[in-house]
C-alpha cells in the first residue's frame, strides 16, 4: 500500500485521457493548449499588475505550487515549510527584502500588487494550507485503503484549541473586535492545524529525512541574510536595532541543539556536516539578530539538553565546552564596560538584569515598558481570573503606555505567557500547559528508549524546540508570530514518524540514518 503523501494524483485525474480528448477535439497537441493558456494567465496578470514583476512571479509560483501539490502532497508541504521558514512575516526596519515585499503573511488585501477588495482578509499561507487540505481529503476519499495516523496526546490537545475557539466566541460576545481577535488567534490556529496535519503527511524516514534538509535550507537563508546586511553594513549595525526578523535566532537555536544531538549521538548523516559548514554564519546570524528574548531561550536549552542526554554525553559536552566557556567568560570580563561595537552583545545581555539606565542603556525603556505592561495585564487578569477576558478585547492600561508602532499592541502584549492567562483564563491556561507537558513526557520517553542517533537527534531538538519557544514566548511576541507556530507545529507533529525508529532492530536502524 503507498502512503497518501506518495499517492499520485494524475491517475485519479487521468490527465493522459483528458488531454487525448483535448488533443482530437481541438486538432493540436494539449501541452500546447495548456502553454497557450497558461501563458495569456500570466500576460493577464502583468497587464493587470502594471507590469509588476513581482506579481507576475508570485503567480507563476503559485501555479507551480498547486501543481507540485497536486502531483506529490508531501512535496506541496515541503514548499509550504519552506517557505513560511524563508520568508518574513514582519518588515526588518530599513530594510525591504523581497522575503517581506512577496506578502505571504499579509491578508490578500493589504498585499499592493493584488486589487482585491477589503473584504480579502485571508492570506497567501492560509490559501496554501487549504490546498493541501483539499488534496489531503480527496486522496482520503479516493482511495479506501489509506489509514489515519495517530495523533499523540490527541485528547488534551483537542481539549485545549477547542477552549481557544471558546475563548474566541466569548470574546466578540463581550463586544471584541473581530479582526484582533482574528490576528490574535490566528497562530495558535496554526500550531493546531500542523500538529494534527503533519502525522498523515509524513510517515517515512526519506520523508523526514527531507522535511529537515528543508528546514535546515531555509532557516540557512535567514541565517545569511544577517550576515550579508551586517558585512554591508561594515560589521556593524548602524544603528538599526536587528538585523534580521525576530524569530529567526529561535529557528537557529533548534539547528545548533540538532546539530549537538548529532554529534553527541555519533549520527554520521550528511546533516551533520552541512550543520558544521553552517554553525559559523548561523552563529552571526544568532548574533547580528540582538533578540534578548533569543538569548534566554539559549540560555535554558543548553541546560535542559545537558539534563536530558544520558551521563556519557554530559562528559563528552563538558569537556568539549570547557574550552569554549573560558573564552566566553574572558570576552564578557574584557567587554563587560564597553560601548563599541565589539561589546554589544554583552551590553544586550546585561540590559535584560538590569533596572538601572546607565547599565541598561537603549534597552531601558524597552524595559520599562514591558514592565509597566505586565502590571496592566496583572490588573487586567483579575477581572475574569477563570475564564478569562477572551480574544479580540483590549486590556486594561491603568498605567499609560507609550505608542509604539504595533496596531495591535492594546490587544497583544510582549509578555505572551501572560497574555494567554488573561485572554484565556486560569482553565485556558492549564490546558495549555497540560497539553504541551503531556507531549513533552511523551516525547521524552520515546527518546528515552530510541537507539537510532539520527532519530534521538531529532527527539531531542522537538523537546527543547517546545521550552526554548516557552521561553522566549515570556519575553517577546512569539505565541502570535506565524513562523512560530506553524514550526513548532512541524516539529510537534513528527513525532509518530519518530516512533517508526523505535520499532527497527538497532543494527538495521544504526544502518539507515548513516545516510
Amino acid at each position: 500500500m503507498r502512503m497518501v503523501s506518495d499517492f499520485d494524483f494524475s491517475s485519479f485525474l487521468h490527465l493522459e485521457r483528458t488531454s487525448s480528448l483535448l488533443s482530437h477535439h481541438r486538432g493540436m497537441p494539449a501541452t500546447l493548449i495548456w502553454a497557450i493558456l497558461v501563458s495569456a494567465a500570466v500576460a493577464t496578470i502583468f497587464v493587470l499588475s502594471y507590469g509588476s514583476v513581482l506579481a507576475t512571479g508570485v503567480f507563476i509560483s503559485t501555479l507551480a505550487i498547486a501543481l507540485i501539490s497536486f502531483y506529490r502532497l508531501d512535496w506541496g508541504f515541503y514548499l509550504l515549510v519552506g517557505l513560511v521558514l524563508m520568508l518574513d512575516q514582519f518588515g526588518i526596519p530599513g530594510f525591504e527584502p523581497y522575503t517581506f515585499q512577496i506578502g505571504y503573511f499579509r491578508n490578500l488585501k493589504e498585499v499592493s500588487y493584488l486589487p482585491l477588495s477589503e473584504l480579502a482578509v485571508t492570506n497567501a499561507l492560509e490559501l496554501h494550507l487549504l490546498l493541501l487540505l483539499c488534496v489531503w481529503v480527496i486522496i482520503l476519499t479516493v482511495r479506501k485503503n489509506v489509514a489515519l495516523k495517530p495523533v499523540p496526546v490527541w485528547g488534551a490537545a483537542l481539549i485545549f484549541f477547542a477552549w481557544v475557539v471558546f475563548s474566541f466566541i466569548y470574546g466578540l460576545r463581550r463586544n471584541g473586535d473581530f479582526l484582533p481577535a482574528l490576528w490574535e488567534i490566528r497562530a495558535l490556529f496554526y500550531l493546531g492545524i500542523m500538529y494534527f496535519f503533519v502525522p498523515q503527511i509524513i510517515r517515512t524516514k526519506e520523508q523526514l529525512q527531507t522535511l529537515m534538509w528543508v528546514c535546515i535550507a531555509a532557516i540557512s537563508v535567514k541565517a545569511f541574510q544577517g550576515v550579508g546586511r551586517f558585512i554591508y553594513l561594515g560589521f556593524s549595525f548602524y544603528g538599526f536595532p536587528t538585523l534580521t526578523s525576530h524569530e529567526d535566532p529561535v529557528f537557529f537555536t533548534t539547528l545548533i541543539i540538532f546539530l549537538l544531538g548529532l554529534v553527541l549521538f555519533k549520527a554520521h548523516h550528511k546533516q551533520r556536516i552541512a550543520l558544521i559548514l553552517l554553525l559559523l554564519p548561523l552563529t552571526i546570524g544568532f548574533i547580528v539578530a540582538q533578540r534578548r528574548a533569543a538569548y534566554a531561550g539559549l540560555g535554558i536549552s543548553l541546560p535542559v539538553l545537558f539534563v536530558l542526554i544520558p551521563v556519557q554525553q554530559r562528559w563528552i559536552l563538558l569537556k568539549s565546552f570547557l574550552p569554549f566557556a573560558l573564552v566566553i567568560a574572558i570576552y564578557c570580563a574584557v567587554f563587560w564596560d564597553d560601548t563599541g561595537k565589539w561589546g554589544g552583545p554583552v551590553r544586550l545581555i546585561k540590559s535584560g538584569f538590569t533596572t538601572e539606565k546607565e547599565e541598561a542603556g537603549d534597552r531601558y525603556y524597552s524595559n520599562l515598558y514591558r514592565e509597566f505592561e505586565n502590571y496592566d495585564l496583572a490588573v487586567t487578569g483579575r477581572h475574569s481570573p477563570v475564564i478569562g477576558l477572551g480574544f479580540g478585547t483590549r486590556y486594561l492600561r491603568p498605567i499609560p503606555l507609550a505608542r509604539i508602532p504595533f496596531d495591535l499592541s492594546p490587544y497583544i502584549p510582549h509578555d505572551q505567557i501572560l497574555w494567554l492567562l488573561v485572554k484565556t483564563g486560569a482553565i485556558g491556561f492549564f490546558l495549555f500547559f497540560l497539553f504541551l507537558d503531556s507531549y513533552v513526557v511523551r516525547c521524552s520517553s520515546l527518546f528515552s528508549r530510541l537507539i537510532d542517533p539520527y532519530g534521538k537527534a531529532i527527539c531531542l531538538m522537538v523537546i527543547i524546540a517546545i521550552i526554548n519557544q516557552l521561553v522566549v514566548s515570556y519575553y517577546d511576541m512569539q505565541l502570535t508570530f506565524y513562523r512560530n507556530m506553524i514550526y513548532l507545529g512541524t516539529l510537534m507533529g513528527l513525532l509518530p514518524a519518530l516512533q517508526t525508529f523505535d520499532k527497527l532492530p538497532p543494527s538495521s536502524s544504526s544502518s539507515r540514518s548513516d545516510r
